[in-house]
């Protein structure tokens, strides 16, 4: 069984990594989803607390064992990393080594395994060159960047920067879980 973080942070679209995890866990994934405040504000821990069968991380502090710090161990039995939604903060934050909430803290302890990134957002952020550059830098680590799809957003505009399909992001993980790891993403 391969164990999959799931990190969930605040964009409209976090109702759709709801989707995203059922589908991992029925097709016999272990899935521990961890959320940011932001993905909190959109969709609540229960949702994917009941999708995955398993506790959903949101506080860096909360430590429930003494013998274990858990975003150190999370990261360590992780075959994967998801992040989907990833927010404009979310990439900001990963891509300057800013660790200050579970999931940045434990996407920057996970080594050796692959991480997407799987950015939603409005077209303008999306399109602006600080953000632009934070994803560059994420490749140049070995994040993997399933870029997001042109479509009506949320706000109404029309352009590039919604979340991936479904099947799309489901797809590359699992494709990524079967295939051999190309150089670099450790």
């Amino acid at each position: 069984m391969k164990n999959i973080l799931v990190g969930v942070s605040g964009s409209i679209a976090a109702y759709k990594a709801a989707d995203i995890v059922n589908i991992l866990t029925k097709d016999g994934c272990h899935v521990d989803v961890i959320m940011t405040r932001g993905g909190m504000a959109f969709v609540t821990p229960l949702t994917f607390q009941t999708l995955s069968k398993n506790r959903v991380y949101t506080d860096v502090f909360q430590e429930d064992y003494p013998g274990e710090v858990k975003h150190i161990s999370l990261a360590k039995k992780a075959d994967l990393l998801l992040v989907a939604p990833a927010s404009a903060d979310v990439i900001g934050k990963l891509a300057n080594g800013i660790a200050d909430d579970m999931l940045t803290t434990v996407a920057l302890a996970v080594h050796g395994i692959p991480r997407f990134i799987a950015p939603a957002m409005n077209t303008a952020m999306y399109e602006n060159p600080i953000v632009r550059e934070n994803l560059r830098k994420l490749k140049s680590c070995g994040f993997e960047v399933i870029e997001p799809k042109e479509a009506r957003l949320a706000c109404g505009d029309l352009g590039k920067g919604a979340l991936a399909g479904v099947e799309t992001i489901v797809r590359a993980v699992e494709n990524r879980l079967r295939g051999p790891a190309p150089g670099g993403t450790g």
